[in-house]
């Protein structure tokens, strides 16, 4: 279950405020602690409340949202919310964890939200073992993607990056290392066998003999085989009993 987690909404439009509270009411681990409808009223709520979450709007008398971002000092993620699109893009350019147009749509919150949940239980986590069954918010090419650890087929260097594949055709670079992967992937299931690639044990079809003392393994659902040593080979035949 994930902590409550505290909300700030800042708007100069009260029924704008007024319309997301309510919605936000259906989401039981976000709790609205406060309120503000322009930014000098917004700096002094952050330095009181210390919120979570900035439910912010961009165009507001005076300042905007993003002169707020200047000002305060919290660590609070901000969801822009906004009846403009024109400023997605320096919006994710400053971090925001999401964007979402009014009239906000209730399915489109609730994702947003699933976005910031993911992301706190991230942190929390910090660099602790992942299990079989958890989810992984992480950005893949350019747009972030959930994934499930059960469904990671294949894990493989690419310079400073890494590229993962998974069973429903997902694929992509990630900034994730080698290291992190193989330090946070459940050891049960997933092992490395080479320097620059971890496979998923469950998604193993079979085991062949190459040349040169060397051996390729071919993972369902993928058609190039992977060459691994005989080192990793034998390693991997431990594994799978």
């Amino acid at each position: 279950m994930p902590r409550a987690l505290k909300a700030l909404v800042v708007d100069d439009e009260r029924l704008a405020r007024k319309d997301l509270i309510s919605l936000l009411k259906a989401h039981d681990h976000i709790t609205v602690v406060g309120e503000a409808d322009d930014v000098p009223t917004a700096v002094k709520a952050v330095e009181k409340l210390n919120p979570d979450v900035i439910f912010l709007d961009i165009q507001m008398p005076g300042d905007s949202g993003f002169d707020l971002l200047d000002r305060m000092e919290a660590e609070a993620r901000i969801i822009f919310v906004t009846a403009y699109d024109e400023y997605a893009i320096r919006a994710f350019e400053v971090n925001a964890l999401d964007y979402l147009l009014k009239p906000v749509n209730p399915e489109r919150l609730a994702k947003a939200l699933e976005r910031l949940e993911l992301q706190e239980w991230e942190t929390a986590a910090g660099t602790r073992r992942l299990d079989y069954s958890d989810r992984l918010f992480l950005m893949v090419g350019r747009n972030f993607r959930f994934l499930k650890v059960n469904r990671l087929v294949l894990v493989a260097a690419a310079g400073d990056y890494s590229e993962v594949l998974t069973s429903d055709g997902t694929k992509g670079l990630t900034l994730k290392s080698m290291k992190e992967w193989e330090t946070r992937l459940p050891p049960r299931h997933f092992v490395r066998i080479h320097r620059s690639t971890i496979i998923n044990l469950e998604f193993v079809d079979r085991v062949e003999e190459w040349f040169n003392y060397s051996f390729r393994v071919y993972l369902k659902g993928i058609e190039e085989p992977c060459v691994i040593s005989r080192r990793y080979a034998t390693r991997l035949k431990d594994r799978m009993g």
